[in-house]
């Protein structure tokens, strides 16, 4: 288990998105084990494995929340996607993304929906799509913690944006290989503590006090989750749906960008 926390950069300047009131659009999720896609007007239309076939057998091109396979992820999209477009008119894209590593995540994710002739492709982060999702209250701050497949991360968000993150390459897949339950749930918690001693303004402990929000396909697994209050000594709230919570509010964003040109990203 390898678990990574990195500096963030300081926050760009936000960023108007493009005001786009007759485009289609698109919210992708692109996880490492399935990859799930929303378009404006019709709802969730895709929850499938992340998998291409070149020809040689089943490949996966995206590994542990990174794109190893920017093509492979190109012709994938183009399989599950392309028949489901309009011919005519180009599509606005919103992106879930990692946080770590997130420039060279969101990079790839861009070349790979190119295929899809986009007019624009805008990224957010897993953590305050999953936010979004939930309803949560943006001015407090927050504590997202989000157990994929193969990545588990945990956020902390201010204001809607992130101010800390850690990730464990770790998740619910892991289990079929027999790593316990309890490995899952002691990573969250070591990052959590750690969080904790290296925060000096509090911001910590105060999402602490509010609780956490849980996300992802962990989230749905009571041998996971069991003893998670326990461990990180706080509620834990699951966010409804968590395995889509994701993709759902990119799904959000993009109708707020459809209608709002206030509506901002982070760079």
């Amino acid at each position: 288990m390898t678990v990574i926390r990195r500096s963030l950069p300081t926050p760009a300047r936000h960023r108007h998105w493009p005001l786009c009131r007759r485009c289609s659009g698109i919210a992708l999720d692109l996880g490492s084990a399935r990859t799930r896609a929303w378009i404006a007007g019709r709802g969730m239309v895709l929850d499938v494995p992340t998998v291409t076939f070149p020809g040689t057998g089943a490949i996966h091109p995206i590994q542990r929340g990174t794109i190893v396979d920017t093509p492979g992820t190109a012709r994938m999209l183009e399989r599950l996607l392309g028949h489901r477009l309009p011919r005519l008119g180009r599509p606005l894209v919103v992106v879930t993304a990692p946080v770590l590593d997130g420039l060279a995540f969101r990079t790839a994710a861009r070349t790979a929906v190119e295929v899809l002739r986009p007019r624009a492709v805008l990224t957010v982060p897993g953590a305050r799509a999953v936010a979004l999702a939930a309803g949560a209250d943006h001015i407090r701050p927050l504590l997202v913690v989000d157990i994929g497949a193969h990545l588990t991360e945990v956020v902390l968000l201010v204001d809607g944006a992130v101010t800390d993150a850690r990730r464990a390459a770790l998740g619910t897949a892991d289990l079929a290989d027999g790593t316990p339950p309890g490995d899952i749930t002691a990573a969250v918690a070591d990052m959590v503590a750690a969080m904790r001693r290296q925060d000096r303004t509090a911001l910590t402990r105060t999402a602490l006090r509010r609780g956490v929000l849980l996300a992802g396909g962990g989230a749905l697994r009571p041998d996971i989750t069991r003893d998670l209050p326990a461990g990180l000594g706080c509620a834990v709230q699951q966010v409804p749906s968590p395995h889509t919570a994701a993709v759902r509010g990119a799904a959000g964003l993009l109708a707020a960008a459809h209608h709002h040109p206030s509506v901002t990203r982070t760079v």
